[in-house]
């Protein structure tokens, strides 16, 4: 059908494998380095924090790792999800572009955080861990793992960034109805929280701060482990269903991506829907466009240093190479909270150096006024980090109204704004300003970046 609107895949499309793009990688991303001695990490550094299975994945170079039976199953509930034409907005926009949208926002947890949080419970739970630590921004993470924990019999811990806990109490009523207790951080149950509390008693709290929390929690139980929702490269691996879903669906809509575009705060989303065309690029196929929109207010990629640092505020991780703020920033308090991190996935950063991605950033007013153009168009109201993706591909459509020149724009509307009500009150009420980062902030987190020869 030449006006269809939905591309629809049946269950047994599911990806059998996850898609690996170390295998395809023109170079090889810088290795982690232990903090004490600045070597290579090995599998045994890792091991307090991670079930083995999910540490091999992280180091594998295999092109396709093999998706559990039992995580397909889960999966049943809501994958294949949707891809999209958006020729309402389309239409709107008076554009000769071709605007898709793949629609993670029929997930339980309402993102495609899930994707991820059942492979790494399935794991945990096959190792015999009986409690996960985690950390979450705007609460999309916390849901999906306390979702996971659910179903898979374990007990979580998640610390929840204070300014989303305050912003966002159904996303913490969402968490504590599968199970889960949700903290908010920083708090006075760990030594890392405490220190933040005495210098900054009313912090709003950072990622940073939240990893360091739950990393400090993991370590000291034998049945503990800990878990994240982005930034390692198995989290960006298993979100790559999406990408190798939507490869399928442009098949039957007899098409192809020109530019393929994502909202990137811990990289995860971006690599999800990006890997698999960059991949086949990399192979010899088609060249691509692929556009990494991060918020103005956390420039990890725009205005952020390639360097080795801390994936945490207490130091208490690796150092990895990545695209960072420093460890130690704390970004200013906007909606977006998925988006509030100082650094950026390892394997993002390396083909952004690489010249391989085109990142670009935005006031967060712009963003929800394009959130809002979509939802009157599309009939769906994104989430505030998805809004950044919305903002770049009306963009792009626009671009292309303009040059007079038809290219297909995919992006990943990565999840719903159900539990973002107020963010949207807000902004209609014009309570919701744009948020400028410190400068001087940012100059004195990144003059205390480790020093790595």
């Amino acid at each position: 059908m030449s006006d269809t609107v939905k591309y629809v895949l049946d269950e047994k499309d599911i990806p059998r494998h996850w898609y690996n793009i170390m295998a395809d990688l023109p170079s090889p991303p810088p290795p982690v380095l232990h903090p004490a001695t600045h070597q290579p990490v090995g599998p045994d550094d890792l091991a307090p924090l991670f079930p083995m299975a999910v540490i091999q994945q992280e180091v594998s170079q295999e092109r396709e790792i093999e998706i559990p039976e039992p995580v397909r199953e889960v999966y049943r509930q809501w994958r294949p999800s949707p891809l999209f034409r958006a020729r309402r907005l389309e239409k709107m926009l008076d554009t000769p572009a071709r605007i898709y949208y793949k629609y993670e926002g029929v997930s339980p947890a309402g993102s495609h955080k899930p994707n991820t949080a059942i492979a790494q419970a399935f794991y945990n739970k096959q190792e015999g861990v009986k409690r996960i630590t985690t950390e979450t921004g705007a609460g999309q993470w916390g849901s999906s793992l306390a979702l996971a924990g659910s179903l898979f019999g374990l007990e979580i811990e998640v610390f929840m960034v204070k300014v989303s806990f305050q912003q966002k109490p159904y996303r913490r009523s969402f968490m504590e109805t599968f199970g889960a207790k949700c903290i908010a951080s920083p708090s006075d149950m760990t030594e890392a929280g405490r220190a933040v509390l005495r210098e900054h008693p009313d912090s709003t709290g950072s990622l940073g701060i939240a990893i360091s929390e739950a990393v400090e929690r993991a370590v000291q139980r034998d049945d503990t482990k800990y878990a994240l929702g982005s930034v390692l490269n198995h989290v960006l691996l298993h979100q790559t269903v999406i990408g190798l879903e939507a490869m399928k669906q442009f098949d039957l809509a007899d098409d192809y991506p020109d530019i393929v575009i994502a909202p990137t705060g811990g990289g995860s989303n971006f690599g999800g829907i990006t890997f698999p065309f960059l991949g086949e690029q990399l192979r010899g196929g088609r060249k691509i466009d692929l556009v990494a929109v991060e918020p103005s207010a956390c420039p990890t990629l725009t205005r952020g240093k390639y360097a080795y640092d801390f994936g945490d505020t207490a130091h208490l991780t690796p150092l990895v190479k990545m695209h960072t703020l420093g460890s130690t920033y704390v970004p200013p308090g906007f909606h977006a909270g998925g988006l509030r991190y100082h650094g950026m996935a390892p394997l993002v950063s390396h083909i952004t150096d690489l010249g391989l991605v085109r990142p670009r950033a935005y006031q967060q007013t712009e963003c929800f006024e394009a959130g809002i153009l979509f939802a009157k168009a599309e009939g769906i109201i994104p989430a505030p980090e998805a809004n950044h993706g919305v903002k770049a591909a009306i963009d792009e459509a626009l671009r292309c109204k303009e040059e007079g020149v038809s290219r297909a724009i995919l992006f990943n509307l990565c999840g719903h704004g159900h539990f973002d009500m107020q963010a949207y009150r807000d902004y209609l009420d014009g309570k919701l300003v744009d948020q400028e980062y410190d400068e001087s902030e940012i100059a004195m987190a990144l003059a205390g970046l480790p020093s790595v020869a």
